[in-house]
């Protein structure tokens, strides 16, 4: 298209948006009429005359006003890309497009409002204040894990003499009645439920408490209104049950052999299980401490810094987390619920959302500021890190970033990971201690 079929000329209207008011050429929107006309002349019939015959005229007064709005959805789409290069202005967001149905004959003229990045003054970036939690790890925070893991490999033991306490694995065989009758569901064999853990239909649990193996017991319980059965929800059933086994987890103990059991040929001591658990405390507390500091770092550039983020993109940034919420929870939550919590995390979620853009135009603003640049080496690196995290090969990978044209974002994404080193590396970091 030459220039002499489109004209474009560009307002500020406000530091985030540009207005682009575009005119397209007589001839542009003869041929456009024309061509549409000579397609709809091909695919509909008209009385009286026959198929592909019917006058311009007669196909004007009975489809003008639809083919001249279909027009204008089709001019829009065809000049909008070439106006937008034409202007130099970059979006961050769909443009919001005014127009109205174009006459044959005559200049086709729309507007596109369109959000762009706004221009940033960035205060001193030496010294920024950040904090930094110290790293400690207790002694008893080892002895913790120590026991959990302890309590991960404890075997099971029969129950001898005794009733069902919390914490027991009960096995079970029992039959549920409501008003007399079995139910669908209601009944199984050997199934094995842990006394306390509140898996069973309310109050069932706590009627086995002090049974013993071979006891028949009568439980008495009343299904939740909101029971995903609904056949069975609100009414109140018995079930028949026969206590068939009880077993309990016996603690295993703490010696050399145990810690060999855990099938680490560097670990193979108390003490060398000690010192292992500690040093991943204080690697995860390193990262959480890492964490932190980037965050807070960040924190007091966006307090220095003013200036309107465009509303477009924080949307973008907002959607992007509602639908990975959506794919994580789709298939654990009826579908009606979860609209119902999307649309409250829609308002919930929108601050962190702005924050986050915020957070990634102040760092590209220093990555450009400080002229730092991205090596195809630092793209390779950053590759295969992912592709090592995610299980893939590294190639696979790279012909992922390429085929969805992501090696451009993956590549402002090392810049804003260098900006962020560069203010922690000039920051003023305070070490804090927990309360």
């Amino acid at each position: 298209m030459s220039e002499a079929e489109i004209s474009v000329s560009t307002a500020e209207t406000s530091p985030i948006l540009r207005t682009l008011s575009i005119e397209v050429g007589s001839k542009r929107v003869k041929k456009a009429f024309d061509r549409a006309y000579k397609d709809l002349a091909k695919q509909v019939r008209v009385k009286g005359f026959r198929p592909g015959k019917a006058p311009r005229s007669v196909l004007e007064r009975l489809y003008g006003a639809g083919l001249a709005e279909d027009l204008e959805k089709t001019l829009v789409n065809e000049t909008l890309f070439e106006a937008v290069q034409q202007s130099g202005v970059e979006p961050v967001a769909e443009p919001d497009i005014q127009s109205r149905p174009p006459v044959a004959d005559v200049p086709f003229a729309y507007t596109a409002a369109i959000e762009v990045k706004p221009p940033i003054t960035l205060p001193e970036l030496t010294g920024l204040p950040a904090s930094r939690p110290a790293i400690t790890v207790d002694e008893s925070e080892v002895d913790e894990e120590i026991e959990r893991t302890l309590a991960s490999r404890a075997p099971f033991v029969d129950v001898e003499g005794a009733g069902a306490e919390d914490g027991h694995h009960v096995t079970i065989d029992y039959k549920g009645t409501i008003d007399g009758e079995l139910f669908e569901g209601g009944s199984a064999d050997n199934a094995v439920l842990e006394i306390g853990s509140g898996r069973f239909i309310p109050g069932f649990e706590e009627q086995l408490k002090g049974a013993k193996v071979g006891d028949d017991v009568t439980v008495d319980v009343t299904f939740p209104d909101d029971y995903p059965a609904e056949d069975v929800a609100g009414k109140s059933a018995q079930f028949a049950v026969t206590v068939r086994g009880i077993q309990k987890k016996e603690a295993a103990e703490l010696d050399d052999a145990f810690v060999q059991s855990l099938g680490d040929e560097k670990v193979e001591t108390v003490d060398a299980l000690k010192a292992q658990i500690r040093g991943n405390l204080e690697t995860q507390r390193a990262q959480s401490a890492d964490q932190e500091a980037r965050k807070t770092v960040v924190d007091s550039l966006i307090e220095r810094t003013e200036f309107e983020v465009p509303p477009g993109m924080i949307q973008r940034r907002l959607q992007q987390r509602l639908e990975m919420a959506h794919q994580q929870l789709g298939q654990f939550m009826p579908q009606e619920e979860l609209q119902q919590q999307l649309q409250r995390w829609q308002e919930e979620w929108r601050p962190d959302a702005e924050r986050d853009v915020r957070e990634s135009l102040l760092l590209e603003a220093v990555a450009d500021e400080k002229a730092f640049e991205v090596t195809p080496e630092e793209v390779t690196e950053k590759i295969e890190s992912q592709a090592a995290e995610q299980g893939v090969a590294p190639d696979r990978m790279r012909e992922m970033y390429e085929s969805r044209g992501l090696l451009v974002g993956l590549e402002s994404q090392i810049c804003e990971e260098k900006a962020l080193e560069f203010l922690l590396a000039e920051a003023k970091v305070e070490e804090t201690t927990g309360t």
